[in-house]
Formats: C-alpha cells, structure tokens, sequence
C-alpha cells in the first residue's frame, strides 16, 4: 500500500487507537461536498437533491458495515456527542421508570462524565463495576447489579489503551433477561474488526469516524428500531428529531466513504495481517526484555491492532518524550511535569510503577514490518541510553 501523505517523512506512527490518518479515498469522497454540492438537503429545490442523496447513501454505507437498517443510524458529531446522546438520552426518556444505570470504572470519560452528570444533576444513581487484571468485566458482577431500577448497561466493546475486549453478546443477554437497555461504546472496535449489531445484541452503538479514517467530527449512533430518546441538541426535526442541525453532508459522506472500505477491506486475512505485525512487534521487545516485559491486557481477547506493555524501570511518558522518530502514547495524564499513571491499568490491579511504564503502541492501515523493526530498536536504544 502506498504511504499516506500524512505520514511520509515523518516519525513512525504508533498511534492508531488515538486517531486515523484520514483515507485519500475517503477525501475524495467527500471533497464535491464541499465545493460543488453545497445544497441544505431539507430544502425541496434542485440543489438540495445530491446532498439528501449522498446522504442517504452514507447513511446505508453505515448500517451495511453494522448489519443494521439505514433507518437505524443517527449521524453525530462523534463518539463523545454519540455516547452522550445513548446515555442522557435513555435515561431521561425513561426516567419515570427507573432512576439507575451500570457501566464500568475503565471506560471512556465520555462514558463516565455523561453518568456523573446525570448523578449531579437528575439524581440518578450509577453503579461503576470493577474490573479483573485483563480489564474484563465480570458477568456475575452485572447480574448482581441489576435492580428493578434499571434503564440501562452501558460497556465499551474495546478498550482504547489495553484494546481488551469484553463479552459484550453475554452481557447485553443478561440485560435483556431483565429488561434492562444495553448501549456499547464500539469507537474502537468498528473498523478494526467486525461488529455486528445484531451478533452483539445490543440495542444502541457508538461510532466514531476517527478511528476508522473519516474526518474527526463526525460519528454514528446504531439505535434499534423503537427505543425513545431525549435528544442531546434541540432544533429542527433532523436526524430522526434527535439531533438537530443542518447536516454536515461531507463529513456524512466520509463516513459513508470509510464504513464501505471497512467493509471491503475487514476480511480475515486483513485482521490476521495486522496481527501478525503486533505480535511481531511485541515479540521483538520481548526478545530484548525478556522477564521485565509486561503485556497489559487481554492477551486473546483484544484488538489485533494494540500491544500495551509495561517495561520495568522505565517510566514510558519519559521513554516516548525522548524517542520523537515514533508516535505513541502511553494513557498517562502529564500536569506540569507531573506525570500520573493510567486509571484504566490502576483500575485493573496493576502497581502504580508499572503503570507509569507503560507503552501503547498501536498499529494501522499504513503500518509496515519495516517500520515495527525500527521501533523496536529505537525502544531499545532509548531505554538503554537511561540506563
């Protein structure tokens, strides 16, 4: 595959999970929506036909590669504004019903602010189910959380910094056995491996465009047929009446654009392809590590593109900062010098010195063997330099 322009001469990118480089197919997809079809697609003249046709195309190209209806997809502003409307909106459409929602201590602030806020300001009350060393939720755990309360479980499908992946068909099975509603966070997951709405039998999804080499700005909600909302903005009738505004009809196609070459691209072999280059990656630093080496997560259950490790005696913030031919992160929260380690690796149990040692490195559509050979040696030649 040709190098994206965005990367060429530039340091290796190793930092898939925190955004895409965005497809050159991708762009020109949606570039006629920004200079010739400039048309408000709720208008009824001439100029509006190809942007409410692109529109709807997009729409489709979303729900082919969620394999659910186009009727089924809202588009939004991206994955935190596609949470926010799941979560608020569920719970204060159905708030005469109960008051009482369940989610997970490792998901994405997104996730978590939009519950305390519902806490802080409606009164509803939240339960934040721990997590084992794998960063994997315990079933059990839900079942036991349930109450006659409860509107909705909300879990992510993949985890952005370890990419563990939790049993998210069980878990929105156990919901259902007590009707209670299930909305995943799938931002990290859709595009990088299948995701089936109707596999997962989930009744809400989150999509962010970013993560699958669409524009930022621009995402998706799968919302099954028949579940009420209170819409996160108030205006006009668009999107269902659930989000209003004048459509961004190119960033719309984007996403249409990417979801279709996910969909073409999203084969087995592809998965195994990447694969294969993460554990290569990962094998290499273990042959240089040995023992002081640490996988972080999941070591199956977890996305075939991220590989989150730990090195002893390293502070991985520090390790990165000197090593600019790569870009990576490490989840690590850095405030004036002071470096904190990751909520989700504390969350799972690890000590806080391993922790902070802590890479995440993750791979994508332009990642080469080359390139994961080379970090690995700059890793090395960095740490080594501290020693």
């Amino acid at each position: 595959m040709t190098i994206h322009p965005g990367l060429r001469n530039g340091p290796i990118y190793l930092d898939y999970n925190a955004t895409t480089p965005v497809d050159p197919a991708v762009v020109a997809a949606m570039l006629p929506y920004l200079d010739t079809h400039f048309g408000n697609p709720s208008s009824s003249h001439f100029y509006a036909r190809a942007s409410r046709d692109a529109m709807t195309q997009a729409r489709a190209q979303v729900a082919q590669l969620l394999a659910c209806a186009s009727d089924e997809i809202i588009f939004t502003g991206g994955g935190s504004e596609g949470d926010t409307l799941a979560i608020r909106g569920v719970a204060l459409a159905l708030r005469e019903h109960g008051n009482h929602i369940i989610t997970q201590v490792t998901e994405h602030p997104a996730v978590l602010n939009v519950c305390r806020a519902l806490e802080r300001l409606h009164g509803f009350r939240v339960t934040y189910l721990p997590v084992d060393e794998y960063g994997r939720i315990n079933p059990a755990d839900v079942q036991a959380s349930i109450t006659p309360q409860t509107v909705l479980l909300t879990i992510m499908h993949a985890n952005n910094e370890t990419g563990t992946l939790q049993p998210i068909a069980e878990l929105a099975d156990i919901a259902h056995r007590s009707g209670v509603l299930f909305h995943t966070d799938a931002s990290q997951s859709v595009g990088k491996i299948p995701v089936s709405v109707a596999e997962l039998g989930v009744d809400l999804l989150t999509v962010a465009g970013h993560k699958l080499y669409a524009p930022k700005g621009i995402g998706a909600l799968y919302v099954r047929r028949g579940i009420q909302l209170e819409p996160a903005i108030y205006g006009g009738g668009q999107e269902a009446g659930r989000r209003a505004g004048t459509e961004n009809v190119a960033f719309m196609v984007a996403l249409g654009a990417a979801a279709l070459l996910a969909h073409e691209q999203l084969t087995a072999a592809y998965q195994l392809h990447i694969q294969c280059r993460r554990d290569l990656l990962h094998q290499r630093l273990q042959n240089y590590f040995s023992t002081a080496l640490h996988l972080n997560g999941h070591p199956t259950e977890r996305l075939p593109n991220t590989l989150n490790v730990s090195i002893d005696g390293i502070v991985g913030e520090e390790v990165l900062a000197a090593t600019p031919e790569i870009a990576s992160s490490t989840g690590s929260a850095c405030h004036e010098g002071d470096t904190e380690p990751s909520p989700v690796l504390l969350s799972m149990g690890l000590a806080r010195e391993r922790a902070l040692a802590a890479l995440r490195l993750t791979l994508g559509r332009w990642t080469t063997e080359d390139e994961v050979e080379r970090a690995v040696l700059l890793i090395v030649q960095r740490i080594a330099a501290f020693s």
